[in-house]
Formats: structure tokens, C-alpha cells, sequence
């Protein structure tokens, strides 16, 4: 009974995994993975458009972006993930096309960040705004989609780093798939047999956690200094870099390394560099952008309008506060004879 108790104390001081991340209904299969990166999107673009509006743009504009953004940045995401682990793919006993199951989990955010920006520069290029602006407005929902996209790595089982004692230690469970036994992404746990190296280090709650926060700390910067041209943006990248730094170097996955660290390491050390450089030099444009340069050129403005004629009563009271030499020619052209009417 005592080891018993035991057990199940040290169960209750951990984080249990899920049982499984796919659902089916019917032959339709549901992945919590893919649920998960959807709800990022949604409050991204619900996000970006409210800071948008507020700076001044054009509303619905963060929409017609995300159009050509977010197919743009899934397809970057996967290219990244899969030149980066190519191994998984590709070589004796692989199957490439397994390359395009996207919905098998594996997106790299500096591949969705990359080719997302081309699509969101070709929709703003057709809408007459600056980029920087739009990557401003955006930063504080991309950091927030990126955790909500981490509770898929939750479901999935993966990205964790290595065995701990500590009390948020997760729980890793090995999972069946009874029509594929090499398919443990698509299985489900029957009886909590844990992994050996559980309870491991949750390095994915870990950047969640840290992704929330960087989320404040721009939107809190951006409200305190008026940030622009891009600033915010970077800020975003430099907040993200210096998490993703620790967090990459504990986890346990398979990964490809060079001299000694992962590819994502030094991915976020150059970037974090580039963010620091490009946020120091972009403070040298000036101001936060005009109001009126984030208005779509396809939209018309309200003060656009032409202006109303002026009344009697205005004209008059205009030539009143006109200069003296001003009212002067009024009353000359007042007093002057008529012309001849050619009908008397």
C-alpha cells in the first residue's frame, strides 16, 4: 500500500501527458496539432487587426494580408522543417513524400516567418501600405499564435528535453497504433506506461510560458515609446531568439548540429544579432508612421470628400476677416458699374 501511495504521489507532481492527439470521426481523422495552429492563426489576425485600426490603417486590411501570408508561411514553415531534418524524409528506409504530411506536425517558424513575409509583401505592395507597419501591427499576435501552436507539440508528445525530478516534470507515455505499430504519432496510451526517460523536462511549455511574455513586453514597449518602421517586429525577434536559445540547447529530439550545436541555435543567434542591428538603426527613420500612409490606397478616405460650397453667411464673414486690401477689392468690384444688359 505505501508504494502504492508512493506511485501515486509522485504521478500527481508531474504533468501527465494526453492519451492521444488524433481523434476520428467517422474516417475523418481531428489532430489536436492542427486545431491548435488554426486557433493561433485566428487570434494573429484578430489581434493584428484591432492594433492595426488603432494605428491608423485601414480596417479588414490584416485579413486581405493573411490571405497570402499564412499559405505563404505554412508552406515555409514545412521547407524549413523538412531542409532542416531532412533525415526524417529522406535516406534508406524513408518515404519522401512523408515530406507533405504538414499535418503529422513539424513547422519551422523561420521558414513560415520568411515566406509569410513575401506573401504579406506582395498583399501590401497591391494595398499601397509599408511592410514594417504591418510587421509592427502583427508581432504581438505571431508570438502568441507560436504558443498556442506549442500545446500541439503537448498532444504530439514532442519537443521535451531530457529526464527531471522537478515537480513540473511531464509525463511521456508510449502510444499504440494497432493498424501501424511504427505510428506512434497516430496511436493512443493504453495503460500510462510511461517512457523510460519520463517524467522529462516540458521544453515546450517552457517557450510557451516565454512566448506569452515576450507578447507583453512588446505590446508594453510599443504603447511606451511609440515604436515604428519595423521596430516592433524586431523587438519580437530578439524576445524570441534569447528564449529559444536556452530552451533549444535542452531539448532531446532528434536534430542536425553544426560544430557541436543545433541548427536552431545558431539560427537564433544570427537572428537575434540582425534584430539588435536592424532595431538600433531603424530608430534613425524617425517616428512611428503617419496615420494617413497606413490607409489603403483602394479605400477612400472619409476627408477625401470634396469640400461643401461655403454659404452667403461664410463668404461674408471671410471677406470681413480678409486683410484690409482684400476687403478693399470687394467693395471696388462691389461698386463697379454693371455692364449693359444687350436685351434694353
Amino acid at each position: 500500500m505505501a508504494d502504492v501511495n508512493t506511485a501515486s504521489a509522485a504521478f500527481l507532481a508531474t504533468i501527465p501527458s494526453p492519451d492521444q492527439g488524433v481523434w476520428h470521426i467517422g474516417p475523418v481523422p481531428i489532430r489536436a496539432y492542427a486545431l491548435c495552429i488554426i486557433a493561433g492563426i485566428i487570434v494573429a489576425i484578430w489581434l493584428g487587426e484591432r492594433r492595426w485600426v488603432n494605428r491608423g490603417g485601414t480596417k479588414g486590411t490584416v485579413i486581405d494580408v493573411a490571405v497570402f501570408a499564412v499559405p505563404f508561411g505554412l508552406v515555409g514553415g514545412r521547407l524549413y522543417h523538412v531542409i532542416t531534418d531532412n533525415q526524417l524524409y529522406f535516406g534508406e528506409g524513408k518515404n519522401p513524400l512523408n515530406a507533405l504530411k504538414i499535418w503529422d506536425g513539424g513547422l519551422g517558424i523561420w521558414g513560415a516567418i520568411a515566406l509569410g513575409a513575401v506573401g504579406a509583401l506582395i498583399a501590401c505592395r497591391r494595398r499601397g501600405i509599408p511592410l514594417p507597419a504591418m510587421a509592427d501591427a502583427l508581432a504581438p499576435g505571431i508570438v502568441i499564435a507560436q504558443a498556442i501552436g506549442r500545446l500541439g507539440n503537448y498532444f504530439n508528445q514532442e519537443l521535451y528535453g531530457a529526464h527531471t525530478d522537478l515537480p513540473w516534470g511531464l509525463e511521456i507515455y508510449q502510444r499504440y497504433n494497432p493498424t501501424n505499430p511504427d505510428d506512434f504519432l497516430n496511436g493512443v496510451a493504453l495503460g500510462h506506461v510511461p517512457l523510460p526517460d519520463s517524467p522529462v523536462h516540458p521544453t515546450f511549455l517552457y517557450e510557451l510560458i516565454w512566448n506569452l511574455g515576450v507578447a507583453l513586453l512588446i505590446i508594453w514597449a510599443d504603447k511606451k515609446f511609440r515604436l515604428g518602421h519595423g521596430r516592433v517586429f524586431a523587438l519580437y525577434v530578439a524576445g524570441y531568439t534569447a528564449g529559444r536559445f536556452w530552451i533549444e540547447m535542452m531539448r532531446t529530439d532528434t536534430a542536425n548540429h553544426i560544430l557541436g550545436l543545433r541548427v536552431n541555435v545558431w539560427t537564433s543567434i544570427l537572428l537575434f544579432v540582425a534584430a539588435i542591428v536592424y532595431f538600433v538603426l531603424a530608430a534613425k527613420r524617425g517616428p512611428r508612421e503617419a496615420p494617413e500612409t497606413l490607409w489603403s490606397k483602394d479605400v477612400p478616405r472619409e476627408d477625401d470628400a470634396s469640400p461643401a460650397r461655403p454659404s452667403a453667411e461664410e463668404t461674408h464673414a471671410d471677406v470681413a476677416a480678409a486683410p484690409d486690401t482684400v476687403r478693399d477689392s470687394a467693395a471696388d468690384k462691389a461698386t463697379e458699374d454693371p455692364k449693359p444688359d444687350p436685351e434694353k
